[in-house]
């Protein structure tokens, strides 16, 4: 999870869910992957201060862009990387950023591109599981090969 304190402009991040066609999922249902939602986050941030672009580009840098399986210890379709833009500029940048890492590493990223339709709000459990639980999230980073990728996050 990218946390707001990492990032500044960032004002807020939510986990939640994105891209099924089911209502209000749940977490445990998507975990288990009985909804076609994606476990996502919902970022807000300070226009001015932070922009698409460089969010675009913090997220690329915290993930396994090649790895269509999912990420990291957790497998899955609800586990795959997608951009859910919100107008045609944030598709571009997104496109174009991907196609950037594509030509640099001669790999193609495994990265969804597709439209904001809905969010769904986690469980607070689920809400800053990082804070909430610090050991059990440092062990999953160690234990995870997460801890490669820049911050670790």
């Amino acid at each position: 999870m990218i946390h707001k304190a990492y990032l500044i402009g960032v004002t807020g991040v939510v986990s939640g869910f994105s891209g099924g066609q089911e209502k209000d999922p749940r977490y445990e249902d998507v975990k288990g992957q009985r909804t076609h939602h994606r476990e996502t986050v919902q970022v807000s941030y300070e226009d001015g201060i932070t922009d698409f672009p460089h969010l675009m580009a913090a997220f690329l840098e915290n993930v396994d862009p090649f790895d269509g399986g999912g990420q990291f210890i957790d497998r899955g379709q609800s586990y795959t990387l997608a951009v859910y833009y919100t107008g045609e500029d944030e598709r571009q940048e997104a496109e174009r950023q991907i196609r950037a890492l594509a030509e640099t590493s001669g790999r193609e990223p495994e990265i969804a591109l597709e439209p904001f339709t809905a969010f769904y709000e986690a469980e607070e459990y689920h809400q800053d599981y990082d804070l909430k639980n610090p050991e059990a999230y440092k062990r999953e980073i160690e234990e995870s090969g997460r801890g490669r990728f820049k911050n670790g996050l």
